[in-house]
């Protein structure tokens, strides 16, 4: 009887592997057609030379804390796909029985908005989404993707860009942000039709409110400094 479990239990692991292996190959085959249609760095060049697109250096650093607080906080010191944040996301949503974290890198968000946000994204997508991310994260510097995924989001209202929605939204420059208009403007990407001010001003500050708590968790920010930005108007 105990070898029998045993060769169920072996048989059931090669099955899985199997199935893994083939939902692999297949993502990797839509990965591969979609770099030879679009390569990365033309997919790419439209958030790079946009007459609104910013460099990396003349992004405010109070909205890249706080994007990577709430989006990605182990963005600048991992390298390839962030199983700790999938696992993390999974056992949060399972625990809640909703989708109420999502597991995806910036990076993984950069490839979706390139190649699929326009589609209907299957397994096979979804797998070819980490294939790209892994291109885009050797073809550019983490920095260089940070500017790309500012430039590219939708922040409500027509904005789109960091620099279109600081003007937009408060007459300043993506460079000149205070924490509490950096933390508004990092969390309304997440759902733009939600968030945006002219509509969803209540839901942004409560958005905000988990940008500056991850902000304070990650240390990039004062209990003092986090008052003091939910006090501001924004």
């Amino acid at each position: 009887m105990k070898r029998l479990i045993i060769k169920l239990f072996l048989l059931a692991v090669l099955v899985i592997a199997g199935i893994a292996g083939y939902a692999g190959y297949r993502g990797w085959q839509t990965y591969r057609k979609a770099v030879e249609d679009v390569p990365v760095e033309t997919a790419a060049e439209a958030y790079q030379t946009c007459a609104d697109c910013l460099a990396f250096s003349d992004i405010d650093e109070d909205f890249v804390n706080a994007v990577v607080s709430i989006e990605d906080k182990r963005y600048f010191v991992r390298e390839g796909f962030d199983w700790v944040a999938f696992i993390r996301a999974v056992i949060a949503n399972l625990r809640a029985k909703q989708a109420v974290e999502g597991g995806s890198t910036i990076s993984q968000q950069i490839a979706k908005n390139l190649y699929y946000q326009s589609v209907s994204r299957g397994i096979d997508e979804k797998i070819a989404e980490v294939f790209i991310m892994s291109e885009l994260e050797d073809v550019y510097s983490k920095e260089e993707l940070f500017a790309i995924y500012a430039n590219m989001n939708y922040y409500g209202d027509g904005f789109w860009g960091l620099q279109q929605a600081s003007r937009g939204y408060y007459q300043t420059n993506g460079n000149d942000l205070t924490v509490a208009q950096a933390a508004i403007l990092a969390g309304i990407p997440n759902r733009p039709a939600v968030y945006q001010l002219s509509t969803g001003h209540e839901a942004a500050l409560a958005r905000q409110r988990r940008v500056l708590s991850a902000m304070l968790k990650n240390e990039y920010i004062t209990q003092e400094e986090y008052e003091l930005a939910l006090q501001e108007n924004v």
